[in-house]
């Protein structure tokens, strides 16, 4: 007997998405077959070895409407002419082509994660794509069944606006510990000061980056280290260069889940520093909170409501009261000074990660998709 076969539908290139990369782990697990479905970029390095099957879709296109559109097509016709159980749509951007692909394949099954608030993030605000996109939701979710999302917040905003019932599953580290690591050397950190880290896919506009970068000006007895990419790490290196702060502030790029805790382990402390600029930032909780939690990461963190109930619930770092570059170089020597409390807060990670894993979290994925018995 064939297993039932789940195509998820990601609009990024696979690589770093790790929240995907645990839900297809998990219905593998559950006994599914599974096929992972994105596109491939010009710069997109090798997928590493996964347990399920992946497809890139290269495309002519990789910004802008045109992308957007041939990339819906594209995923649509390749949906319709597979084999699928379900078809799980990762956010508003493949929502359209797995819908439609739903509708044409009548005993398939349509699952919807949502990742954030899509229409309100920063990118589409005071343009027409936010009206095309805001059309196709409202035509779209209110015929949903099966929806879930990243945390509570989400969830609210999501019911209030169209009165459905959503499902929380958020994006929680799986249990991790410090095994098979890489050396500081290997991995060529410095090893005389102490390393605090923004880590993440997305380090992109008001996200803080530019703000923890400046701070090193007022912090001498740290380095900072960026570990990821996004829209303005070209920026950031351009104004590290120029400001003479090579020397402190060290970029490694983008890298495998699994290395990249390697660089996050060795950090003192880890920076959480999105910015209330939109509703989408204003009730986000960012991967690399859970990251900073599972390697015992001190976090310093912006007041946003969901990363400032988790910080504060498990005492597990700082909230800014406002981020500035001096008052974030103020709060990052005051803990550097402060070993004790450095310590402590160390310590309360890793009683948090207990019970904040992925293992506790995806038991509500279990009655969304059940284990298939062989």
């Amino acid at each position: 007997m064939k297993k039932p076969k789940v195509i998820v539908s990601v609009i990024n290139d696979l690589y770093t998405d790790q929240r995907v990369d645990k839900v297809c782990n998990f219905l593998v697990d559950q006994g599914y077959d599974v096929l992972l479905v994105g596109r491939q970029l010009k710069k997109s390095l090798p997928l590493p070895p996964r347990r399920y099957k992946t497809h890139r879709m290269k495309l002519f296109f990789e910004k802008g409407a045109l992308f957007y559109a041939t990339y819906n097509i594209r995923l649509f016709l390749f949906l319709i002419f597979r084999r699928a159980t379900i078809l799980l749509s990762n956010d508003l951007d493949t929502l359209l082509a797995n819908y439609l692909a739903h509708r044409l394949k009548f005993n398939t099954r349509l699952v919807y994660d949502s990742h954030e608030f899509f229409t309100e993030v920063p990118e589409l605000q005071g343009r027409y794509a936010k009206k095309v996109w805001e059309n196709i939701e409202g035509w779209i979710f209110p015929k949903l069944t099966t929806i879930y999302t990243v945390n509570a917040s989400i969830a609210d905003l999501y019911q209030k606006k169209y009165n459905k019932e959503l499902r929380i599953v958020r994006n929680v580290s799986p249990l991790w510990s410090a095994t098979n690591l890489l050396s500081k050397e290997e991995l060529n950190l410095p090893e005389d000061k102490p390393i605090i880290i923004l880590q993440g896919a997305g380090i992109n506009v008001d996200r803080g980056a530019e703000e923890a970068i400046e701070a090193m000006n007022w912090v001498e007895n740290a380095y900072l280290i960026i570990v990821g990419d996004g829209d303005v790490v070209s920026q950031l290196k351009e104004y590290v260069k120029q400001s003479n702060l090579s020397p402190k502030v060290l970029f490694y790029g983008k890298q495998p889940y699994l290395k990249m805790m390697n660089y996050t382990f060795y950090a003192s402390i880890g920076l959480t520093l999105d910015k209330d600029t939109n509703i989408n930032y204003r009730y986000s909780l960012p991967n690399k909170v859970f990251d900073y939690i599972h390697t015992n990461t001190a976090i310093v963190c912006t007041p946003l409501v969901e990363v400032k109930r988790i910080i504060e619930s498990h005492e597990v770092g700082v909230v800014l009261e406002k981020l500035t570059p001096q008052n974030l170089a103020d709060t990052l020597n005051s803990l550097l000074e402060n070993a004790e409390k450095l310590k402590q807060l160390q310590h309360n990670c890793d009683q948090a990660k207990q019970v904040l894993n992925w293992q506790q979290e995806s038991e509500v994925l279990k009655q969304i998709y059940p284990k298939i018995e062989q």
